[in-house]
């Protein structure tokens, strides 16, 4: 550090902030002590034994922005940590309180971490790369940060994939890449290899290589998640596998481990269901919102889907102003809270058949119908039917291995399973199947063995004799007299 910065470290403790830093991958709060000529910060423990090593700041608003800026430029990898300012008086003090949240973190807890948050102010004479990186660590779909610039990217390659910058555009895709995300749908493209050309879908990404340089990443589509594996230290449990298929998040934060450092993540899992890769994202970059269509979190559900895990709600109005309830739970992928409506272990395969059906170069093909359904297997004289696209009744168990009942249909075209309540599917059938008699009866000219004596034409929906006039008829019984006896 310079000379200016080292007499600063002896200003009286009320005259002075402490700098505090999150290491992001050791997950621990320390305090600053000075930084090197190669970029690399010295840190010791917060603790009031320590207290004169501290790096003293003057708490002035100006020289602290600009003291920050210039430590920060200086800063080797600043995108690991996070910095916090607080008083000198209390460092020790708050430093433990902050340590609290960030082990077990929490909605409340967060709003503390950000009042006590220090970020790198824009220079208009300097080149933004490290404060964008660092914004763009902390981002969510709701930011409007860019992390990289349409003049970074390789467009050569681009166009060796197929594709161009106002195609990105028009498909609305381009944005998505330079804010650091995948593009949100499969795109064709073609690569050369030489003697021939693969053509395939894929999601792309910008990353940036070690040399600087910004890359296009390809995500091919995958047959099915790669779950036999580690991934990153994690070993998929039997229930991890089950999540992850039938809802796509695993539903549990899990400690992974950087391959570099050997540092432990806290992370949540979920599937890319556009390519079934197996994605990744550190709980400090959660984000739950206050409110979803209309229902307002509690701090007990927030903390729920803070942890990956599924979240019923109900009373929620759609964009059509009706009132529904479904699951919610935080998806790594999309990195926002996502709705779980029916799902099925045929899940991936279904979606799957639809993106090939959307995709105009490709010709949708016939689909064989999933022997499971909601970890219910059917036996063979239910499977024979429901393949042959018949609709079966069966008895399934929920998360919470309650019993319900319902009807399920295979459509051969799409590849999905239909299901059905009971309720549902009587409002449905019977209506037709009495509909159906009626016109049978009527106007073709074939008989219901509760009404074939009838001999007026049946009403809307009637089924059985409507008064006793019919019912003589039905029961062959001669129709009463109404002429004088004599």
């Amino acid at each position: 550090m310079s000379e200016e910065t080292t007499n600063k470290q002896e200003m009286p403790e009320q005259l002075s902030d402490i700098l505090l830093v999150l290491d992001k991958e050791k997950m621990k709060i320390q305090a600053v002590k000075s930084i090197d000529e190669n970029g690399k910060m010295e840190t010791v423990d917060p603790t009031k034994k320590n207290q004169n090593q501290f790096m003293r700041v003057d708490k002035s608003g100006d020289f602290f922005s600009n003291f920050f800026s210039n430590f920060f430029s200086q800063l080797k990898n600043p995108t690991n940590f996070t910095f916090f300012k607080v008083p000198a008086s209390v460092a020790a003090e708050k430093a433990e309180e902050l340590q609290k949240h960030v082990d077990k973190p929490t909605p409340q807890g967060e709003k503390v971490l950000k009042e006590h948050e220090v970020k790198a102010e824009p220079q208009p004479d300097k080149k933004q790369e490290n404060q964008n990186n660092m914004a763009t660590a902390q981002t969510t779909t709701e930011t409007s940060e860019y992390r990289y610039k349409p003049e970074q990217i390789d467009w050569d390659t681009m166009k060796n994939l197929g594709l161009s910058k106002e195609y990105l555009e028009k498909r609305n895709l381009l944005d998505p890449l330079l804010r650091g995300y995948k593009t949100n749908e499969l795109l064709p493209i073609g690569i050369n290899l030489g003697g021939s050309i693969l053509r395939t879908d894929a999601r792309l990404s910008l990353q940036q290589a070690e040399d600087g340089n910004v890359i296009v990443a390809i995500h091919g589509i995958k047959r099915e998640p790669n779950l036999h594996f580690e991934f990153f230290g994690h070993k998929f449990t039997d229930e991890d596998k089950k999540n992850l298929l039938e809802t796509g998040n695993m539903g549990r934060v899990v400690n992974l481990v950087n391959s570099k450092t050997g540092d432990l993540m806290p992370s949540i899992i979920s599937i890319d269901r556009l390519t079934n890769d197996v994605v990744a994202l550190r709980t400090e970059f959660i984000k739950i919102p206050d409110e979803i269509k209309g229902v307002k979190l509690n701090d007990e559900q927030k903390q729920t889907l803070m942890e990956g895990k599924p979240l019923y709600l109900e009373g929620m109005i759609s964009s059509k102003g009706t009132e529904f309830s479904a699951t919610v739970q935080f998806n790594a992928d999309k990195r926002y809270v996502e709705f779980l409506f029916d799902r099925s272990n045929n899940n991936q395969q279904a979606q799957t058949n639809q993106q090939n059906t959307q995709q105009s170069n490709q010709q949708s093909q016939p689909q064989e119908a999933p022997r499971t359904f909601r970890g219910k297997e059917l036996d063979d004289e239910q499977y024979n039917k429901f393949k042959a696209g018949q609709t079966i009744y069966v008895e399934l168990k929920d998360k919470k291995d309650q019993p319900y009942k319902g009807y399920i249909t295979f459509d051969k075209d799409t590849g999905k399973t239909n299901f059905e309540f009971p309720g549902q599917y009587k409002a449905r059938v019977e209506p037709a199947e009495t509909h159906k008699t009626q016109t049978a009866v009527n106007s073709e000219g074939k008989t219901n063995e509760a009404t074939k004596n009838v001999q007026e034409p049946l009403k809307s929906g009637q089924q059985r004799p409507k008064n006793e006039k019919q019912q003589e008829q039905q029961d062959n019984k001669p129709a009463k007299s109404k002429g004088r006896k004599m």
